[in-house]
C-alpha cells in the first residue's frame, strides 16, 4: 500500500518511471540476505525508501508474534545493511506509531520513545520497528550515512490488506460493512468497546510526507532531530473513537444496519495520537480528511477485487 503510494508521489514529482526500481514479494524475498545483496548488486540504487513490512491488526499481532518480530527484523537489517555496503547515502525508513509506550502522554511526541512499556498486543512488531530506527541511527553515527526515519500513524487507502482477520481496523471494517451491505445483514459487530481513540492518515498523504522528509536538506533535518532521536512523526492531527470510525466507514460504504460492539474482545491501547508538530513546523500538512479518504479507500477496495465488484452488483 505505502510503497505504491510513494511511487505515485515520485512520479508526480517528475521522477521518470524508469528511474524507480521496485520489487514485489513474489520477485524478491527481502528476508533472504543473499537475495537482497544480489538485488543491490544488480540495480545499484542511489536512494532507498524502505516501506516493506509485515503488518496486521490486533488478531494477527497476537496470533503470529514470532512472524512479526522475525520477518520485520530481517527485512530491515538486510535492506539497511545492503544499502550501506553498496554506497547508498540516502535512505528513508518507515516505522509505526506503536513504537511508543502504551500509556505515553497524548499526543505522543518523538521523545516518548523508550520511556515506558509497550502495548502487549503488538510488542514484537514495535520492538522490530524500534530496532529499525536504531539501525538507521547507528549507520549514521558510525558511517556518516543519511538514513532517516518517519513514524506514520494508522494508514489506510488503496492497496490495503483486506483479510477478514489479519488486516488493520479500517480495511477490516470496510470489508465487514461491504459484506453486510451486500448480504443485507441487520447488524455489524465490532471488536472491543468502541471507546479507544485512533488517528488515521490517508496513504497518499503519508507518501507525500515521506518524499518531503527525504528531500529536506540534511542540515534542516538535523536541526529538528537528534543523532539518537532521529525519527519524525507523521500524523493527521486529530483522532476519533473506534465507534466514530465505524459509523464513518458504514456511511462511506453505504451500510444502513445496526452497529454494536463486542466488549469481550481486546481494545488495544486506549489512545494513539501522534504529535506531528515537528513535521508541521518544517512545512508539511495532510490534505485528505477522513470522510473523503474512506470514500476513496472503499472505491479502491472495489476496483482491485473483481469478485467483490461482482458480489456488490
Amino acid at each position: 500500500m505505502v510503497g505504491s503510494a510513494i511511487v505515485r508521489t515520485l512520479l508526480a514529482h517528475g521522477v521518470p518511471a524508469d528511474g524507480i526500481v521496485t520489487r514485489s514479494r513474489a520477485e524478491l524475498d527481502i528476508c533472504n540476505q543473499a537475495a537482497v545483496q544480489a538485488f543491490f548488486d544488480a540495480e545499484q540504487p542511489t536512494e532507498v525508501y524502505l516501506a516493506a513490512a509485515k503488518v496486521g491488526g490486533i488478531y494477527a499481532n497476537n496470533t503470529y508474534p514470532a512472524d512479526f518480530i522475525y520477518q520485520n527484523l530481517m527485512m530491515q537489517a538486510n535492506i539497511i545493511h545492503a544499502a550501506h555496503t553498496h554506497g547508498v547515502q540516502k535512505l528513508l525508513f518507515l516505522g509505526s506509531s506503536c513504537i511508543y509506550p502504551r500509556m505515553a502522554a497524548q499526543p505522543m511526541r518523538e521523545e516518548a520513545l523508550l520511556t515506558g512499556s509497550l502495548e502487549p498486543t503488538n510488542e514484537p512488531y514495535a520492538i522490530a520497528k524500534i530496532a529499525g530506527i536504531k539501525l538507521c541511527e547507528s549507520y549514521n553515527r558510525q558511517h556518516g550515512r543519511d538514513y532517516r526515519s518517519v513514524m506514520p500513524t494508522n494508514l489506510y487507502g488503496p492497496g490495503d490488506n483486506y483479510h477478514p482477520q489479519n488486516s488493520h481496523v479500517i480495511p477490516a471494517l470496510i470489508r465487514r460493512f461491504h459484506e453486510a451491505k451486500v448480504s443485507h445483514a441487520p447488524e455489524v459487530v465490532i471488536w472491543g468497546t468502541g471507546t479507544p481513540r485512533r488517528e488515521f492518515l490517508y496513504v497518499d498523504d503519508m507518501a507525500a510526507a515521506s518524499v518531503f522528509v527525504m528531500n529536506l536538506p540534511l542540515d534542516v533535518y538535523q536541526q529538528h532531530t537528534h543523532p539518537m532521536q532521529s525519527h519524525i512523526n507523521v500524523g493527521y492531527g486529530s483522532d476519533v473513537t473506534i465507534a466514530e470510525l465505524a459509523k464513518a466507514v458504514g456511511l462511506a460504504v453505504g451500510y444502513v444496519g445496526r452497529i454494536s460492539f463486542d466488549a469481550s474482545k481486546p481494545d488495544g491501547a486506549p489512545r494513539k495520537w501522534m504529535d506531528s508538530s515537528c513535521l508541521n513546523a518544517l512545512g508539511w500538512k495532510p490534505l485528505v480528511d477522513l470522510g473523503n479518504g474512506l470514500v476513496r479507500a472503499y472505491r479502491g477496495f472495489l476496483d482491485n477485487d473483481p469478485s467483490i465488484i461482482h458480489s456488490s452488483k
